[in-house]
């Protein structure tokens, strides 16, 4: 690596994280990473650190900011969603395009989030945090609306989500988030209750500069409620800029980012179209979980990871290339995450199911998420699902023929040992 190239600097570049590296190094620039906590968090892989010119680990801003001066670095940005506060706070403090700190806590805690919006006068979930299950439990009642969703203040990918009909659901729910660990290994000190947003829930990925924003896409979620509560991933399928909602859930994503300071960088925002208009359940200042660049080219004319990249080492060219634009659809394109009811260690992959799945016509590529010796257990949020299958086709009808016949392989990829009655 060249002593001469520019610097970038990732924190915490954990899941699609590792897009980024690839983009930036494309475009002439060196990559550090800062790792925000003393180990890996353990419900993620780890980041490859060979990509990069220097990994430091996180102990103390000032000796943090001290190493990364050596580098004179361009930028400073999240990798993945628990990097995002130390991100703004370093590259505020080296004076460094930034979303900065004001608002930093409310791009990460859902409860300052919805009172960010509400302020703005945003339509929003009523809500309320508590260290007190009887507290939340008393809200739900006199609020006399349910379903209510219970959660954690700071997790995400559905860990600890439940949506609960009664206050009985609701004490369940919040003592088992209080005391507990959230996927970042952030204790739960409090928990949120928010009313239900009745409707279809979509995502808008975006890329910004100095304010100048760039639709990468417009997705809309399907979701399969268990009777636990808890609310899964099916899939995502992508619409056309202009398609349904799209439109409005983009300026509605829009006047949200303003809200929260958001001025630079990619986010991924989740919002539900109820009958009174869009509202927010949540947005994130990094890439979508689910980006994946060479799937994206081909089905949006772009991907976040790259868009990111040219915003930051070349922003005049960002700005006048995409600034204030929408993506063009290719084509039908969906990302299935598949789901399980089976437990136990993976022993070995099917290397015939892997081979009937990869023959599908539309299944672009998959990533299987559980390797032998890891373990598979019963769906319950995107971290416990089992394989992420992106496609893509000139007909959704196509997408669909080859799901069904994905939903007979799914439970054949992991070979399992120590097995419930469930497994085979």
């Amino acid at each position: 690596m060249s002593r001469n190239r520019p610097v970038v600097v990732l924190v915490d570049a954990y899941t699609s994280g590792k897009y980024l590296p690839p983009e930036f190094a494309a475009l002439g620039a060196d990559l550090v990473h800062v790792q925000s906590t003393p180990e890996f968090m353990s419900s993620m892989p780890a980041p490859d650190l060979g990509v990069y010119r220097a990994a430091l680990v996180h102990e103390d801003l000032e000796k943090t900011l001290v190493r990364l001066e050596e580098y004179a670095p361009l930028c400073v940005l999240a990798g993945q969603e628990p990097g995002v506060v130390l991100a703004d706070r370093l590259a505020e403090r080296l004076g460094l395009p930034t979303n900065g700190t004001t608002l930093s806590e409310a791009r990460r805690d859902k409860y300052l989030m919805g009172e960010a919006l509400r302020a703005a006068g945003l339509h929003c979930a009523e809500q309320l945090k508590s260290r007190d299950a009887d507290a939340l439990v008393r809200w739900a009642e006199e609020a006399g609306r349910y379903p209510v969703v219970v959660k954690p203040l700071n997790s995400a990918a559905g860990d600890g989500v439940f949506i609960c009909t009664d206050a009985e659901a609701v004490r369940a729910a919040a003592e088992g988030i209080l005391g507990t660990e959230t996927i970042y290994g952030d204790t739960n000190t409090e928990a949120l209750a928010q009313s239900y947003l009745q409707g279809t829930e979509y995502v808008v990925d975006m890329v910004s500069y100095g304010g100048r924003r760039y639709v990468c896409g417009v997705w809309e979620y399907e979701k399969r409620l268990l009777p636990s509560g808890r609310n899964i991933y099916d899939r995502e399928r992508l619409l056309a800029a202009d398609e349904g909602p799209a439109p409005e859930l983009t300026a509605y994503v829009e006047k949200a980012l303003d809200a929260l300071g958001v001025r630079f960088g990619p986010t991924h925002a989740e919002v539900i179209v109820t009958p009174q208009g869009p509202a927010l359940v949540e947005v994130g200042t990094r890439i979508a979980g689910n980006m994946h660049p060479g799937f994206h080219d081909a089905c949006a004319g772009g991907n976040q990871a790259a868009l990111t990249a040219l915003a930051y080492l070349e922003p005049a060219r960002f700005v006048e290339r995409y600034g204030g634009r929408r993506y063009d659809k290719v084509r039908e394109a969906v990302c299935c995450t598949t789901s399980t009811t089976r437990s136990g260690t993976v022993e070995s992959i099917d290397q015939d199911a892997v081979a009937e799945l990869s023959a599908l016509e539309t299944v672009d590529r998959f990533d299987l998420k559980i390797e032998p010796g890891g373990t598979v257990r019963p769906t319950v949020d995107l971290y416990s699902s089992t394989l992420r299958i992106f496609m893509s086709a000139t007909s959704m009808d196509r997408i669909d023929r080859d799901r069904r016949r994905i939903e007979e392989i799914k439970d054949r990829i992991y070979r399992l040992r120590d097995t419930d009655a469930g497994g085979k």
